[in-house]
């Protein structure tokens, strides 16, 4: 099934427009959901919106609520919050430039590709894609849909160019209280140094394929088994199973030093090649 366009509309740079569209970068179907299911009629379970001692209540008689106190609400009735939602515009307008490690990782909640509506629009997009990955920026402009209005940033992404949403400043927690309680003291120079030897040697090119969702997997196949009636329990792989330490305290710096002298140091290795490829290459 072809991807559906959140959004459509115009890309603009000073005085150049151009057709876009917008789509997420992100699968929802990856992840398993879960429905709660009444056992012994195994009929899904629905929830009521009940009000206590008065118990179920009409739809129309819910209005939003904001509370200011503990239990004291402003209320604000569905029309009343309708007309403050902005209108949908069709132009995301890029009004400021900055370098592309300018933004914390803090910042970014949500990716989507942005990719040219026509061919006639092709040669403009490659342009502004260019530019940004030429001067090494991240265009910024805030983007008006659903009613709301997002912060986004936009970057070259492969052939294209990706749009993620940014958070406002007010939808993060200072960090400050956070870690108010680690010392200042700095790292001793020789395990700093041992620490920045076996980083450097697990140092490797990102490869998202290289990792595995081990629970999502095991949780799939729990439920293709489940439906071919078999009820085997999932059981953990023993090298899949976590260390126990106990309660000994583990000497940092030999720690680190085994760590460097043992294949947990060694960087990760890529896929195998298949054997017709291996001929080639020793020919």
């Amino acid at each position: 099934m072809p991807a559906r366009a959140l959004w459509k509309g115009q890309l603009r740079l000073s005085l150049v427009s151009i057709p876009v569209e917008l789509f997420s970068a992100t699968r929802s179907g990856a992840s398993v959901s879960f429905r709660q299911i009444h056992k012994p009629s195994g009929k899904p379970i629905h929830y009521e919106k009940v009000v206590e001692g008065v118990g179920p209540v009409d739809v129309d008689d819910i209005v939003k609520g904001y509370e200011y106190e503990d239990d004291k609400y402003v209320l604000l009735e569905p029309k009343e919050v309708d007309s403050i939602k902005l209108e949908t515009k069709k132009t995301l307008e890029l009004v400021q430039f900055v370098g592309v490690a300018d933004i914390s990782p803090l910042y970014f909640d949500k990716p989507y590709y942005l990719v040219p509506a026509d061919e006639l629009a092709e040669d403009a997009y490659r342009v502004v894609r260019d530019a940004l990955r030429q001067s090494e920026r991240i265009g910024l402009g805030q983007l008006t849909l659903r009613g709301r209005e997002y912060l986004v940033a936009v970057k070259p992404c492969g052939d294209g160019l990706l749009l993620e949403t940014l958070r406002y400043a007010d939808e993060l927690r200072k960090a400050d209280p956070m870690f108010s309680d680690i010392s200042g003291k700095k790292a001793e120079k020789e395990l700093l140094e041992v620490a920045s030897a076996l980083i450097k040697k697990k140092t490797a090119p990102f490869d998202a394929n290289a990792f595995k969702d081990n629970y999502t997997a095991a949780l799939k196949e729990l439920v293709k088994r489940k439906m071919k009636g078999k009820s085997t329990r999932v059981a953990v792989e023993e090298g899949e199973r976590p260390e126990r330490r106990g309660d000994n305290v583990v000497d940092l710096m030999s720690a680190l030093k085994k760590s460097l002298e043992s294949g947990e140091g060694k960087k990760p290795q890529p896929k195998a090649q298949s054997a017709s490829r291996r001929r080639r290459k020793s020919a």
